[in-house]
């Protein structure tokens, strides 16, 4: 019997080795994700000494889901750029609707290959499903995506260092050419976005001159104060808060706002939140360089009588327990928190703290602002200088306000019934929402003039009905006095009889006999 030498032995066992790791990158490229991955699972665990590639992951999400990876979305954007056209799965999206572009990305569990001063690396997409325990009102499939890269461990070292720069390097500079903003709204604990393409500019909003021009420094000088925040210990964080009327123009505001610093707009959702931890996670995901607003906040949870709530709460338990212990029943009524345990469980307590908390400070350059129809309705503590810096009125539409709006619509800059159109407004008030509608041209061409007589007619509409309005509520007014002066006559009149009967000055009323044939 001849024995193979040791050499041939593993120059043989190296040949087998060699197809089993063929075989295997066969696999995983060109086979069904399931089932390569079922194969890679148990191949790897023989192959693991002898596999002489280096993987690194970079995940989606990082400090327990607690925040996007910066990492994964540049180096996301930097494959979608150089290597899209080699992979054969791709996503794709529309991402500016006038010019129909469309932004393309790895699909889940494909590869791509790319090569960096001669050396070839491996860039694979994938994803995990993270089964939880937790109950939530918003059930949402917890998706975690990742990518990994893969190289021959001989040149650790130039992929870990220059490679990686490389990328980072790159990915930043093709998400600063081709960036886009963004509008985000949360449901349940995590953002789904769009493109946000809101036209707004300051140029176009209405209001006066002298407040948006006020408005403008105030943002410019903060988008420039990273220094002094820092050296004065506070984050780098403002708070605005707009009041007025419907239709003053609060949320056309708040994309002015954006437009003019470049920032991505996160539309918080309150009552979409189910209690104070979710909020916490939402705010750690936003990123700098964005503005969280909270429209309505005077609608969106009852935080304007939580406290007066909570204290009367309180008094009831303890009147029940009171009740209790006298009657002997162990039976815990309900709180009116109990009956809908739905209901967002946000406090007061919790918005106070995403808005200047310790965790507020998790990232930098970042606006919140809060709007309302009814400020007086607020808690004094949620709107107070500090958290809400800046208070910003938004009040019905003035003469300077119109002639944007009328230069906007009708291309005017004076006519001769801007005269008329400045005293109506004087008189009257309107939201610049109803002055905008009535300016908007009704036929094809334009007739300036006639959108103008449009307006004025309705001011005079607006006005006649305020007047009537207050005649109505003077006529309630005097029917009131007269019915207290009556009142007061009335009353006046029975004192006296009540006196007068007390003298004895009415006898015939009071000297009755008991056996009177009168009675």
């Amino acid at each position: 019997m001849k024995y193979k030498s040791t050499g041939d032995m593993l120059t043989q066992f190296g040949s087998i080795l060699a197809s089993a790791m063929f075989v295997l990158a066969i696999i995983q490229r060109y086979f069904p994700y399931d089932l390569s991955n079922m194969f890679s699972k148990h191949s790897k665990r023989f192959l693991a000494p002898f596999y002489p590639y280096i993987q690194i992951k970079f995940n989606e999400f990082t400090g327990d889901r607690f925040r996007h990876s910066e990492a994964y979305s540049i180096i996301e954007t930097y494959l979608g750029e150089t290597t899209s056209m080699e992979a054969k799965r791709l996503k794709g999206d529309i991402i500016k609707n006038n010019a129909q572009v469309v932004s393309l990305s790895m699909d889940d569990h494909e590869e791509v290959s790319d090569v960096f001063n001669g050396v070839k690396v491996y860039w694979s997409s994938g994803k995990s499903i993270i089964r939880t325990q937790s109950v939530s009102m918003h059930p949402t499939s917890d998706e975690r995506r990742y990518y990994r890269l893969t190289f021959h461990k001989r040149h650790r070292e130039l992929i870990v260092g220059s490679y990686l720069e490389h990328v980072i390097k790159s990915g930043k500079e093709i998400k600063i050419k081709n960036r886009l903003r963004k509008l985000y709204t949360n449901n349940g604990s995590h953002w789904t976005q769009v493109v946000f393409e809101h036209p707004a500019t300051f140029q176009t909003l209405a209001m006066n001159p002298h407040k948006k021009q006020e408005i403008i420094e105030d943002l410019t000088t903060f988008s420039k104060a990273e220094d002094f925040y820092t050296r004065i210990g506070r984050a780098w964080k403002r708070g605005y808060l707009l009041y007025g009327p419907p239709g003053t123009g609060k949320s056309t505001m708040i994309a002015a706002m954006a437009n003019f610093l470049g920032y991505d707009i996160y539309d918080l959702e309150l009552t979409a939140v189910s209690d104070n931890t979710e909020l916490r996670k939402l705010l750690i995901e936003t990123s700098s360089k964005s503005i969280i607003v909270i429209e309505d906040i005077d609608c969106s949870v009852d935080l304007t009588s939580q406290r007066k709530s909570n204290e009367k709460e309180e008094e009831e338990e303890e009147s029940d327990q009171t009740k209790r212990k006298e009657s002997g029943s162990t039976k815990k009524p309900t709180r009116s928190t109990d009956r809908n345990p739905t209901a967002s469980k946000v406090t007061l307590s919790g918005l106070l703290n995403f808005i200047d908390g310790l965790w507020s400070a998790c990232k930098g350059e970042r606006l919140i602002v809060f709007t309302t129809n009814h400020v007086d309705k607020l808690d004094p503590a949620l709107i107070r200088r500090g958290r809400m810096d800046k208070h910003i009125e938004l009040g019905y539409c003035c003469f300077e306000s119109f002639k944007v709006l009328a230069n906007n619509y009708l291309y005017l800059d004076s006519h001769v019934l801007f005269d008329t159109i400045r005293v109506m407004l004087e008189e009257t008030d309107m939201t610049p929402a109803d002055v905008a509608e009535n300016l908007m041209p009704k036929t094809s061409p334009v007739d300036p003039e006639v959108c103008l007589n449009s307006l004025i007619g309705a001011l005079e509409t607006a006005k006649l009905k305020k007047i009537e309005e207050e005649e109505e509520k003077n006529n309630v007014k005097k029917i009131t006095k007269d019915t207290k002066e009556d009142k007061k006559e009335t009353l006046a009149d029975d004192n006296k009889v009540l006196k007068e009967v007390v003298n004895g000055k009415n006898a015939p009323v009071t000297q009755f006999k008991t056996g009177d044939a009168s009675l």
